[in-house]
């Protein structure tokens, strides 16, 4: 019987069962597909001299975490490799907005789009340079935060207090209208903002544009020498020599809840696997709450929640293989990005997403694009391009503001249909994209939930990253913490404080968690806190049950 089981093979899931390893732990992580990686998997499905990121490829939050870099993983073989330059928002004019590794470099490209804006990324930076390391410790410790907290509201107060407040809650249209006179600053946020699912004009969607660029431009958009799967397999050689056992093509249907408590876990193949201490769910939230824990055994009030929980956007992703570089009408600018956003200007993206609110397949989609090779020379073969882009699309549609006729079905004709008008967007700053294009491979939005099924027609960041929906909102109003109602059963998956992103601290926060209520003097403190988590409009009566991601 192991000490604890761990429910998914993700980064979050690794990274728990590597620190209950690390404790001294027996650990099992059972995961449904083939092979382990959740969102972080590599292949060759393209064509076979190209290596195709499958799902995420850029790790700006990797990069910037405590908690994977505590575990050594340089150790099992993991190496970073970077772009030239982080990320480039070409302009049809030929102009280029360029995130820099290095701040003067930044500053000078933003000052040729309009005088006086390098000294508005200047004092950008100022900010990021007083309040940044705090910021980072604040997001990868457990809810609350008390000294990472604490420390940076005394910063805060010194660097403006209210008026910084105000700005990291300012939509990112406002925020960079004030800061920045010409568009290249603006792009630079505002692209970055829609690296989650939140609008220009979505409150807080400043602050969060503002910080995805701080981190790249302090730790740059790396990605894993030879993939994204090297960062996998880096967590899974750390677990087993620790002991601990990955076990794929383990589906597990239910967690068995016993007197309040979690004591097993049942796979699709009928196996019953005891805990002896804790499990772990690396799962969607609402695979977990009324899934994989029964609705007898959760309080009324946190399936109520579980009714008005909000995914982020779905997700639609085409890889490519190229004969040659993508020939960016930006030049070297864009070229030498690993990371580029393709979208002619703000009112492009507010168009973007407004179609998104309507529930309209876009027919001018925003694309995040990534140039694999330009950031990992051994992605494809020399003079080649391994990339990808993805865009968002409505989870139900209504309708298409293109001309395909798209429903919704995404069968092969819309599949096809969609990822032409992707290309298209594309063509439209790189003239003579299509003719280098040798293969490619569409995952539309129920492929990628079919290969991880945490991914609800690809919704990357595990459920809305809107104010509403983070801190002691995520996922559902209560403490912010893995704790469940359930004694002895932790959220470990990015449903849970932080949120979306590959930096392991959701799987970090649900170990320690899961370490802490093992030690008797803690048990009563652990109950207490599960049941102020799941407290509903009245007291739970029955037995407690368990919870998932996605």
């Amino acid at each position: 019987m192991p000490d604890a089981v761990v429910i998914g093979a993700g980064p979050n899931g690794l990274v728990a069962a590597n620190l209950l390893a690390d404790a001294g732990w027996s650990v099992e992580v059972l995961e449904a597909q083939d092979e382990p990686g959740g969102a972080v998997r590599s292949d060759r499905g393209v064509h076979p001299d190209y290596v195709s990121d499958v799902f995420s490829a850029f790790y700006p939050l990797a990069a910037a975490s405590p908690v994977l870099s505590r575990l050594g993983l340089q150790d099992e073989g993991l190496r970073w490799s970077h772009a030239p330059r982080v990320l480039a928002h070409p302009l049809p004019d030929g102009r280029c907005a360029v995130l820099e590794r290095d701040r003067t470099a930044t500053a000078t490209g933003l000052e040729e789009f309009a005088p006086g804006d390098a000294l508005a990324w200047d004092h950008l930076c100022d900010i990021w340079d007083r309040l940044g390391a705090d910021i980072v410790d604040a997001l990868f410790t457990p809810f609350p935060p008390v000294r990472s907290t604490a420390r940076l509201a005394a910063r805060v107060r010194a660097a403006g207090g209210l008026r910084l407040a105000r700005m990291m809650v300012l939509p990112v249209r406002r925020l960079v209208e004030e800061e920045f006179r010409g568009e290249g600053g603006r792009l630079l946020l505002a692209g970055n903002a829609l690296h989650a699912d939140l609008a220009p004009e979505a409150a807080g969607s400043g602050g969060f544009g503002w910080l995805m660029s701080m981190l790249g431009q302090a730790h740059g958009f790396p990605v894993p020498v030879g993939g994204a799967g090297a960062l996998t397999d880096a967590l899974v050689r750390r677990l087993q020599r620790r002991g601990g056992v990955v076990r794929c093509g383990e589906r597990v249907v239910e967690v068995t809840v016993r007197s309040g408590r979690a004591v097993a876990v049942r796979t699709a193949a009928g196996e019953t696997v005891p805990v002896s201490r804790a499990v772990l769910a690396d799962v969607a939230v609402p695979a977990l709450y009324g899934g994989l824990v029964a609705p007898q055994h959760l309080p009324p009030r946190l399936l109520d929640d579980m009714r008005r929980f909000q995914w982020d956007w779905a997700t639609f992703k085409v890889d490519w293989a190229l004969s040659g570089p993508v020939p960016w009408a930006a030049g070297e600018a864009a070229a030498t990005a690993g990371t580029v956003h393709v979208a002619e200007g703000m009112d492009e993206l507010t168009r973007f997403s407004a179609q998104l609110a309507m529930r309209e397949v876009p027919d001018r989609p925003f694309l995040l694009l990534g140039q694999m090779t330009t950031a990992d020379a051994s992605r494809s073969p020399a003079g080649t391009e391994s990339a990808w882009a993805y865009t968002h699309v409505p989870h139900r549609v209504r309708d298409d503001a293109g001309d395909d006729g798209i429903t919704g079905t995404w069968d092969a004709r819309e599949q096809e249909a969609f990822a032409d008008r992707i290309e298209a967007q594309v063509e439209r700053f790189a003239p003579g994209f299509r003719s280098l294009v040798r293969a490619r491979r569409i995952l539309a939005p129920r492929t990628l939930e079919a290969m991880d099924a945490n991914l609800r027609q690809g919704a990357i960041n595990s459920g809305t990253t809107a104010m509403h929906q983070q801190l002691v909102f995520r996922p559902v109003p209560g403490t912010g913490r893995p704790e469940t109602p359930v004694e002895g059963l932790y959220l470990a998956s990015a449903g849970a404080h932080p949120g979306g992103g590959v930096h392991g601290a959701p799987g970090a926060n649900a170990a320690r968690a899961a370490l802490r209520s093992s030690r008797p003097l803690r048990r009563a403190l652990t109950r207490a806190q599960a049941a102020l988590a799941g407290r509903g409009a009245r007291a739970v009566s029955g037995p407690a049950d368990l919870p998932r991601t996605g």
